[in-house]
Order: structure tokens, then C-alpha cells, then sequence
């Protein structure tokens, strides 16, 4: 008679089935389509609705993203589960995924150092009115990027040595400096987070109507999101220190939300330095 609790004769782990992925991919779809009908005004009976569905859509993956968080912790917590087969794979799947949302920001780049570096092409008729032929274009106000921007860097850099502090206590079993580093880096993370939103209503252009404030606030704005996330990744590592579920050999969660915080921490000094720095170069600043 077979065993179903038996061990299996290899090293692999086959997930159990599993209703997030679609219920995650119904709830991305609702924000998607809700943000159109948002930002566009689009009526439907005399409603616009745009604002109701986008919000439905983000409870949605809130409550996806805290299910199947809950569902990998209880899975890492389960013994003979993480094998180092399984391990291995996991960090490769952790690469993959930081080497997708490196190419995500090589779009963004792309983007930006079109219009910069080629501010009057000659294809490019309604971008040589707008600019006039140089960057940043004429009547833009840039952000001074040694007041705020300088501070955010500060801001980030630590929190990159505070969660490697982190790191390096919980390889020594030192539990207080584990939750202390940890503890330091999501408030870091929150200084950061409050500093770019200040930074953001206080902005001398806009979003919309110009090319300058559409590739700045796309590319500064996507990274402020991934900081967002990758506090609530460290929250998560927290709250799983102080309940003692990491060990000096079982700790993949928060090696990858290490592994996550530092690739922001890379795109932010790409950001500095090309799009504050570079970008506003030569031109007025705001006072």
C-alpha cells in the first residue's frame, strides 16, 4: 500500500495548488483598467467610476499579496521543504526576477536619454517646440538635486549598510542586532518615502504637458513604488525576526529582501546621478 505522507525519493518540492496567481492577475487587471478610466475621466452612465475600480483593484492585491506571503512563510517554516536543491533554485529565481526589473529600468533610462540627448531631432517636430532644441528644456525649473535629492541619497546609502549590519548579525546568531539593523532600515526606507513625496508636491513642473516632468516622475516614481515594496518586504523580515523564525542557515526571505533593497539602492544612485545631476545640468534651479 502506498504511503501518501511518505518522503519523496527526490530533492524537490511541488507546490500545492495554489488560487493566487489568478486571483492576483484578476486584481492587477481592475487597477490597470480602473487607473485608464481614472486618469482619462471616462464615464460610464453618467458615473466614473475609474477611482472605485482602481481601489478595488489595489485591496485586491493587498489581500493576494498578504495570502500567499503568508502561505511562503508557512512553507519555509515547513522542515525538509527548502533543500538545498530547492534553495538553489529559489535564488536563481530571485536573480531572474531582480534581472527583470533591471531591464524594466533600462526602458525608463531609455526614455529619458532619448529626449535628453536628442532634444531637437529633426523627426521629433512637437519635442524641438517644447525643448527648444536643448535640455533641460527652456522655461523648465529643475529640482536642485544637492538639497533633497542629496539628502534621499544619504538617506538610502545607510539604509544599504544598516540592513547589511542586519545581515551579518544574524549569520553571528546576534538576534538584537538583527532586529535593531532591520529596524533601522524600514525607518530609513519611511524617511525616504516621505522625503520623495514632499519633494513630489513641491515640484516646480508637472506630469502632465511636458516631456521633462513625464521622464522624470516615471522614472523617480517607479523606484519610490519598488522602495515602497521593499519596505513592506523588510516589515515582513521583521516581524519574522522577532518571532525567532530565522536561523543562521534558514534565512532565504530576508537574503532576498536584502538582495531586493540593495538593487534599489543601485537604481536610486543611477537616478542621482543621470537624472538629477546630469539632466538639470546648466539649466535654472528651483529657489
Amino acid at each position: 500500500m502506498s504511503d501518501a505522507h511518505a518522503k519523496p525519493a527526490h530533492p524537490y518540492h511541488l507546490v500545492d495548488p495554489s488560487p493566487w496567481p489568478i486571483i492576483g492577475a484578476f486584481g492587477a487587471f481592475l487597477m490597470a483598467v480602473g487607473a485608464v478610466l481614472w486618469m482619462k475621466s471616462i464615464p460610464i452612465d453618467a458615473v466614473k467610476p475609474g477611482g472605485y475600480v482602481f481601489f478595488a483593484g489595489v485591496i485586491c492585491v493587498l489581500f493576494v499579496m498578504a495570502n500567499w506571503w503568508l502561505d511562503v512563510i508557512k512553507e519555509a517554516q515547513t522542515p525538509g521543504v527548502h533543500t538545498p536543491v530547492v534553495s538553489l533554485g529559489l535564488r536563481y529565481g530571485m536573480i531572474l526576477f531582480i534581472a527583470s526589473e533591471v531591464m524594466f529600468f533600462v526602458a525608463w533610462f531609455w526614455a529619458f536619454f532619448d529626449a535628453a540627448l536628442f532634444p531637437n531631432e529633426a523627426i521629433e517636430y512637437a519635442r524641438q517646440t517644447f525643448t527648444g532644441g536643448h535640455w533641460p528644456p527652456k522655461g523648465i525649473e529643475s529640482i536642485d538635486p544637492w538639497h533633497l535629492p542629496l539628502l534621499n541619497t544619504l538617506i538610502l546609502l545607510t539604509s544599504g549598510t544598516t540592513v547589511t549590519w542586519a545581515h551579518h548579525a544574524l549569520l553571528n546568531n546576534d538576534r538584537k542586532g538583527l532586529v535593531n539593523g532591520l529596524i533601522l532600515t524600514v525607518l530609513l526606507g519611511i524617511s525616504f518615502t516621505c522625503v520623495q513625496a514632499y519633494e513630489y508636491a513641491h515640484a516646480p513642473f508637472a506630469f502632465k504637458g511636458s516631456i521633462y516632468g513625464s521622464t522624470f516622475f516615471m522614472a523617480t516614481g517607479f523606484h519610490g513604488f519598488h522602495v515602497i515594496i521593499g519596505t513592506i518586504f523588510l516589515i515582513v523580515c521583521l516581524l519574522r525576526a522577532l518571532a525567532g523564525q530565522f536561523t543562521p542557515q534558514r534565512h532565504l526571505g530576508f537574503e532576498f529582501a536584502a538582495w531586493y533593497w540593495h538593487f534599489v539602492d543601485v537604481v536610486w544612485l543611477f537616478l542621482f546621478s543621470c537624472i538629477y545631476v546630469w539632466g538639470s545640468w546648466g539649466g535654472p534651479f528651483e529657489h
